[in-house]
């Protein structure tokens, strides 16, 4: 189901609990929200759409990545980057980097962990800091 985008910069700000196996279908919902939104988003952090769960979905080069309770492990090369939101106007200067390592569950519930590096990157923690309640 598509889900309104949440503005509400105080419910945005508040940490996201830990996802379930239950909370699958949550993630549906956030898959088919960013996917209606695909011309003007490429990840979404489950808050967005009204749920406070650490749930992201990102699109990765047009694959897109659901990840329950995503950790960045490591991270390497820091740059500054400017970022917009789709639940925020306007675009911030934020502190990224440009390799990082992630372990989260995927939809079938399997312990994932894997590189990513560049864009990809940048997306994935924009949306963890989403999940910790870091607005840019």
């Amino acid at each position: 189901m598509i889900r309104e985008i949440v503005k509400d910069v105080v419910f945005l700000s508040l940490p996201a609990e830990k996802a379930t196996k239950k909370d699958i279908q949550i993630a549906v919902d956030l898959m088919d929200t960013i996917r209606s939104h695909a011309e003007e988003c490429v990840g979404m952090a489950a808050n967005m759409i009204g749920f406070s769960k650490e749930i992201i979905v990102i699109n990765a080069h047009g694959d897109y990545v659901i990840m329950f309770n995503p950790v960045i492990k490591t991270q390497d090369g820091a740059y500054e980057a400017e970022e917009g939101c789709l639940s925020l106007e306007g675009v911030r200067k934020c502190k990224r980097f440009k390799k990082i390592e992630v372990e989260y569950y995927d939809l079938n519930w399997k312990k994932q962990v894997k590189k990513f590096s560049g864009f990809t990157a940048q997306i994935i923690q924009h949306e963890a800091d989403h999940l910790k309640g870091i607005l840019i």
